[in-house]
């Protein structure tokens, strides 16, 4: 073998080569290697790497988001009071009405004779009792014929009373102004006292109902402002007008009525909206709500570094949240939240963290 080297010098030149190659080659992985244990120093000690960002209170207004129902103001059923026949429509349906303003007519049959009779009743009864009484100064007749006779003047009164509301029972209008919504009865139909006639609504303003959590309701106040917020993304302003006294028993929640101007008869009442109730305002921070995480109590919190490098668990309380954040109150003013990597340590673990990129 080395005969057929000194044969050929050349092959001994590149095998030179190769050898000066591989020794200068492994000097440097040699200091490469040492260079890496020098910059690496949480595989050294031990502790993991995460990255934070600074987050500092700012103020903003407390609300709670309920789903509501939209309600009219007012809403009434008016039943008919006697039997009849309906012999006409006044008004048409979902025409504006006002107060006292006919709606609908029922037979009168034989109510105007009753009047009639009644009146004629009266008359000779009041009469009777006030020859009664000049009689009585003259001590011609006894005290209980007096009586007697005072007592049939009332009794004529009461049924000619009586009879005049039998006869204004035929007329049904509208005890406040609104809109007459529903008819249930057509022309030529006979009624019997207690039958649904119509319907008649107020929309000059709205009422937003709703159910709000127990721990919850003690935040509240009446006249607080409130948001509402209809489907199609349109909004109103009301204020809340109605705290239930006491918890539904099957929810133990508490119904709440939220009052809505309405000066353009809006046709809303039945559709459902967002509540935003307005409650103050406080300091809170703003996040991610993939931060969140829970404790082995099940409350919700977040983590974060201390000076010492040491994580922290703290529990908050979440006040809103929407498309773009979470906004939660109970951490301190300003806080090292961990962004990444908070789902590989524990609180009270030593950590080395690093500001992540554009935190502050």
């Amino acid at each position: 073998m080395f005969t057929q080297l000194s044969k050929r010098p050349w092959l001994i030149a590149i095998a030179i080569s190769l050898l000066l190659v591989l020794w200068l080659l492994s000097g440097s992985l040699f200091k490469a290697q040492e260079t890496a244990s020098a910059d690496a120093p949480a595989e050294v000690k031990g502790l993991t790497k995460v990255e934070v960002q600074w987050l500092e209170a700012s103020p903003m207004q407390r609300q709670h988001v309920v789903q509501g129902q939209i309600e009219a103001w007012r809403r009434v059923e008016l039943r008919s009071q006697i039997s009849g026949t309906v012999i006409r429509l006044d008004q048409d349906k979902g025409s504006p009405v006002k107060q006292g303003q006919l709606l609908l007519s029922l037979s009168t049959d034989n109510r105007p004779a009753q009047v009639a009779k009644g009146e004629a009743d009266v008359r000779q009864r009041a009469a009777d009792a006030s020859a009664a009484d000049r009689l009585r100064e003259r001590n011609m007749i006894s005290t209980n014929e007096l009586i007697r006779l005072q007592s049939e003047l009332a009794k004529a009164r009461a049924e000619l009373d009586l009879a005049r509301i039998q006869l204004g029972n035929t007329q049904i209008s509208a005890p406040f102004a609104g809109v007459y919504d529903q008819r249930m009865v057509e022309l030529g139909d006979f009624v019997q006292p207690g039958q649904s006639l119509l319907t008649l609504v107020d929309i000059s303003q709205l009422k937003v109902s709703a159910q709000i959590a127990q721990q919850e309701v003690t935040q509240l106040k009446l006249g607080q402002p409130v948001k509402v917020e209809l489907l199609d993304g349109r909004e109103l302003q009301g204020e809340l007008h109605f705290i239930a006294a006491a918890a539904d028993p099957g929810s133990r929640s508490f119904r709440i009525e939220v009052k809505v101007d309405n000066p353009q008869a809006l046709r809303l009442a039945g559709a459902s909206a967002t509540l935003h109730v307005q409650t103050g305002e406080a300091l809170a921070h703003r996040l991610s709500p993939a931060l969140l995480s829970l404790d082995k109590a099940g409350r919700h919190g977040v983590k974060w570094v201390d000076d010492e490098q040491t994580v922290q668990f703290t529990p908050v309380q979440l006040i809103s949240v929407d498309n773009q954040g979470a906004w939660v109150s109970g951490l301190p003013h300003k806080v090292a939240l961990i962004t990444l990597g908070q789902g590989f340590v524990e609180p009270g673990q030593q950590v080395i963290s690093q500001l992540a990129k554009g935190g502050s």
